[in-house]
C-alpha cells in the first residue's frame, strides 16, 4: 500500500470507530434527559421511584459509551498534523476554528455538565439537576455541529479566500450556514435518536424476552425507545433525500456514479473547471454498498417500529417473545447504517480533501511507508480494543438489569427534595 493508501485507512478506521461512540451518545442522552424530566416531574411516588431507576440504568450505559468515547475522541484531531499536514497548511485559518470550538465544548462545557449531574444526585435541587441533563444534551449536539461545520468546508468550501496558497476565512457566517452542513447535522441528529431508540427498545425488549420483573422499568423504556425510534427513523429518510439536489450541484461525480449515467459528461465539466486529471470516484463500489446499506436499514426500521408502536397498545411486544427478540436483534442495524453514511459523505470527494481546492494526495505529510504503516497498526488495534471494551461493558450491565447500577448513590437532603427523591 502506497503511504496515502495507509494515511486514508488509518484515519477511515478510526473515525469510522469512533462513530461508534459518538452516534450512540448523541441518541442516548435526550433519551435519558426525558426520562430524568419526567421522573423529576411525576407526582406519584411509585412511578416517580420507578423512572428514577430507569434513568439511572440508561444513565450508567450512557456514561460508559461516552467515557471510552472520550478516549477515541482525543486522537482524532492529532492526526491531520501526523499525517495530512498539507490540509493544516491550506486550510487551517479556517478549518482549526470549528475544531477549536468542538474541543471547547465536547472536553470542556460537555464533561463539566455531566460531572455535574453524574455527583449531583440528592445534592442539587430538582430543577437544577434536571437543566443539567438537559444542557449535556444540547452541548453534544452543538459539538456534533462543529465537527459538521469543519466537515462541511471540506465538502463544499464557503466563506473564504485564497492568499498565498492558503486559505482564509472572510465570511464567518457563511462558513456556519453552510448547507452541506446544516443538512448533514439534522441527518445525522435523527440518525441518533434513531439509533438511540432502538438500543433503548431493544434492551428492554431482551429483558422482556427473557421473563424481566422489572416490567413497569422496561416497559416505559420500551415505549419511549420506540416511538423515539418510530419518529425519528421516518424523518432520517426524508432528510436524507433533501441531500440529494445539494450534493447534484456542489458534488456532481458522486450523483453521476450513483446514476449509473453521465459520468463522462461530468468527467469533461470537471476538467474544464478544474484543470486535467481524473476525476471519477476509485471507490465508486463503496459508494453504492454504503447507499444500499443506509436505504435498505432506512426503511426496514421504519417500517419494523411504525408496527412496533402498533403492537404496544396490545402490549404484544412484551407478551410475545419472538417480537421481543425481534426488537432486540435490530440493535446492530442503525449503527451499519450511520457508518454506511459517513461512507457515502467521505468516499464521494474523492479526489479532493477540500472539494475543487486541494486533493488527497497534495495534502499528506511527508511520512514514510513504513512509519505510516506501524502507526496504523497501532491506531487501529488500540481503536479495536476500545471498542470491545466499550461493547463488553454495556452488554455486561444492560444484561443485568438496574439491580447492578450505582449512579447517583444517595446524597444529604436539600431545600426542596429528601434524600432518596432527584
Amino acid at each position: 500500500m502506497s503511504a496515502a493508501d495507509l494515511a486514508r485507512l488509518q484515519f477511515a478506521a478510526t473515525t469510522g470507530i469512533h462513530w461508534l461512540f459518538v452516534i450512540l451518545t448523541m441518541g442516548l442522552v435526550p433519551i435519558v434527559a426525558i426520562m430524568h424530566t419526567t421522573a423529576a416531574y411525576t407526582r406519584d411516588p411509585a412511578r416517580a421511584a420507578t423512572r428514577e431507576r430507569m434513568t439511572r440504568f440508561w444513565g450508567r450505559l450512557y456514561l460508559i459509551n461516552y467515557a471510552v468515547g472520550i478516549a477515541t475522541g482525543i486522537v482524532m484531531e492529532f492526526q491531520f498534523g501526523l499525517s495530512w499536514s498539507g490540509l493544516s497548511a491550506f486550510a487551517g485559518n479556517v478549518f482549526g476554528a470549528p475544531l477549536a470550538l468542538e474541543t471547547l465544548i465536547a472536553f470542556f462545557a460537555e464533561s463539566t455538565f455531566l460531572g455535574m449531574w453524574i455527583f449531583g444526585w440528592g445534592r442539587l435541587p430538582r430543577g437544577v439537576h434536571v437543566t443539567l441533563i438537559w444542557l449535556v444534551a444540547l452541548t453534544a449536539y452543538a459539538s456534533g455541529y462543529w465537527i459538521l461545520v469543519a466537515n462541511g468546508f471540506l465538502q463544499h468550501p464557503v466563506g473564504y479566500q485564497v492568499r498565498d496558497g492558503a486559505a482564509h476565512l472572510t465570511d464567518f457566517a457563511a462558513l456556519l450556514t453552510n448547507p452541506s452542513a446544516l443538512i448533514a447535522l439534522a441527518h445525522v441528529t435523527l440518525a441518533a435518536l434513531t439509533t438511540g431508540g432502538v438500543f433503548v427498545a431493544g434492551v428492554s425488549a431482551y429483558h422482556f424476552a427473557r421473563g424481566t420483573t422489572e416490567t413497569g422499568l422496561f416497559r416505559g423504556s420500551l415505549r419511549l425507545g420506540t416511538w423515539v425510534a418510530m419518529v425519528a427513523s421516518f424523518f432520517v429518510i426524508i432528510v436524507g433525500d433533501l441531500q440529494i439536489p445539494l450534493l447534484r450541484r456542489t458534488q456532481p461525480m458522486k450523483i453521476a456514479v450513483m446514476d449509473d449515467s453521465g459520468v463522462a459528461q461530468v468527467q469533461a465539466q470537471l476538467v474544464q473547471q478544474y484543470g486535467p486529471g481524473d476525476y471519477t470516484l476509485p471507490g465508486a463500489a463503496w459508494l453504492r454498498i454504503s447507499m444500499d446499506a443506509m436505504t435498505i436499514i432506512g426503511n426496514t426500521v421504519s417500517t419494523i417500529t411504525f408496527i412496533a408502536v402498533i403492537l404496544l397498545w396490545k402490549d404484544w411486544l412484551v407478551r410475545r417473545r419472538p417480537l421481543a427478540w425481534l426488537m432486540t436483534a435490530m440493535i446492530p442495524f442503525p449503527f451499519v447504517a450511520s457508518v454506511g453514511g459517513w461512507v457515502f459523505r467521505e468516499v464521494g470527494r474523492q479526489p479532493w480533501l477540500v472539494y475543487g481546492e486541494l486533493k488527497v494526495a497534495d495534502a499528506l505529510s511527508p511520512v514514510g511507508t513504513t512509519a505510516l504503516a506501524v502507526s496504523c497498526a497501532t491506531f487501529i488495534a488500540v481503536f479495536v480494543a476500545l471498542a470491545l471494551t466499550n461493547w463488553t461493558l454495556l452488554i455486561r450491565l444492560a444484561r443485568r438489569g438496574p439491580d447492578a447500577t450505582q449512579l447517583g448513590a444517595p446524597g444529604p437532603a436539600t431545600e426542596d427534595r429528601p434524600v432518596l427523591a432527584f
